[in-house]
């Protein structure tokens, strides 16, 4: 089984991630559970949310402490909090940021909020990062197919913003860069 911890903050769409995980997942003929843990429910507040992926119907529902994979959509959480608390020796990491971060784990990264803002995608002043970072994490995982995702999203959203969304889910695989890091 796949698990995956999203890290981000209200109103940025984690949630709505691990959703859009899930049902893609589907289309690959695997089973998923998501769903998301809300401490002080109010926009900014750090939420996480969840995915199991597997080919076997699941029976856990209790939050991801030990996950394979986290994606941090904000990256001022890098520094505020530790979203890689519980994860695997031979996690995954997956990063909006502009810049390779060099972290203990397979780490990948893209600077999704420039993919966001190159493609229109602002509510309330903010890039709507959620579906960009996406893109990022089937090209880390390899586990659902960007096509699955393509089909989860125009299912979710109203055509023009999901074509949008699938442009800049796009773009943001394949601006998607693992880093490498430098032997000690």
């Amino acid at each position: 089984m796949l698990e995956v911890r999203f890290h981000g903050r209200g109103g940025q769409g984690v949630v709505t991630m691990a959703n859009l995980l899930g049902e893609a997942a589907a289309y690959d003929d695997l089973y998923s559970a998501a769903f998301p843990i809300y401490g002080a429910e109010r926009r900014g507040a750090e939420i996480e949310s969840y995915c199991r992926i597997s080919p076997h119907p699941i029976r856990v529902t209790s939050p991801i402490t030990e996950p394979d994979v986290v994606v941090v959509i904000d990256p001022t959480l890098m520094s505020v909090n530790n979203p890689t608390v519980g994860l695997k020796k031979n996690g995954i990491v997956v990063l909006n940021s502009p810049h390779p971060v060099e972290l203990s784990w397979r780490t990948f990264v893209v600077d999704a909020t420039t993919v966001a803002s190159e493609h229109g995608l602002i509510r309330s002043g903010w890039p709507m990062v959620n579906v960009v970072m996406l893109g990022a994490l089937v090209k880390a995982i390899g586990t659902v197919r960007l096509e699955s995702l393509e089909a989860a999203v125009r299912e979710e959203f109203p055509e023009k913003i999901a074509e949008t969304n699938v442009k800049a889910m796009r773009v943001a695989y394949d601006r998607t860069k693992e880093v490498v890091r430098v032997a000690a």
